[in-house]
């Protein structure tokens, strides 16, 4: 009898700590895909203005042609924006953000192991950072540490892209867009990663 007391207890509900916690993952992965869907319809709608076909939006969006159809339905023709500029060099906040998460991404990669961003740049991959003034303000520390630690290693491209974005990001812009932040965010994201890499 004495064997059957020393058994551990299972207990018949969860605490409210452990709910907690296990719904708090859950609301991460429900936000980042929701967050994820928003963007891809937005990029729908900038890619149409662009004027490529849904059939091209498709394959490169991995959607059925119906589904592309079906997102641009719900645009009038009307509503379509005129194709955004694509040049690096533009001041409103959210494409500089972009650039510096793009910058990010390239030092993670090339320093998995010792570049101090990389916790920071994955936890913005998957949604678990937004970019706050706050949350920007500690990307920028990481990666001027980042630059520092690795100076004699990266290219002077990487430099002078920080530099020309913390430039961008001190002096407040009064820059207003028709296109959401969020895909701003992504479109500087990518030019500045294909820029740094020579691919633009």
């Amino acid at each position: 009898m004495a064997g059957e007391e020393s058994k551990p207890q299972i207990p018949e509900t969860l605490t409210e700590n452990q709910a907690e916690r296990m719904l708090a993952g859950l609301n991460d992965i429900i936000r980042a895909g929701e967050e994820a869907r928003k963007l891809r319809a937005e990029m729908i709608k900038v890619l149409a203005g662009f004027g490529w076909t849904q059939d091209r939006i498709a394959q490169l969006t991995d959607m059925s042609q119906p589904a592309v159809s079906k997102q641009m339905a719900k645009h009038k023709a009307d509503d379509l924006q005129p194709p955004m500029g694509l040049s690096v060099d533009q001041h409103d906040a959210p494409w500089l953000e972009g650039r510096l998460w793009g910058l990010a991404e390239e030092i993670s990669e090339t320093f998995h192991e010792t570049a101090c961003c990389t916790r920071f740049v994955n936890a913005l991959t998957r949604g678990k950072k937004l970019f706050t003034p706050q949350n920007i303000d500690e990307l920028r520390r990481l990666i001027e540490e980042d630059l520092r630690q690795h100076r004699t290693e990266l290219p002077a491209s990487y430099r002078a892209a920080y530099d020309e974005i913390s430039r961008g990001l001190d002096l407040p812009s009064n820059v207003t867009t028709t296109t959401s932040a969020s895909v701003r965010r992504s479109i500087a994201r990518q030019i500045q990663r294909d820029l740094l890499r020579g691919d633009a």
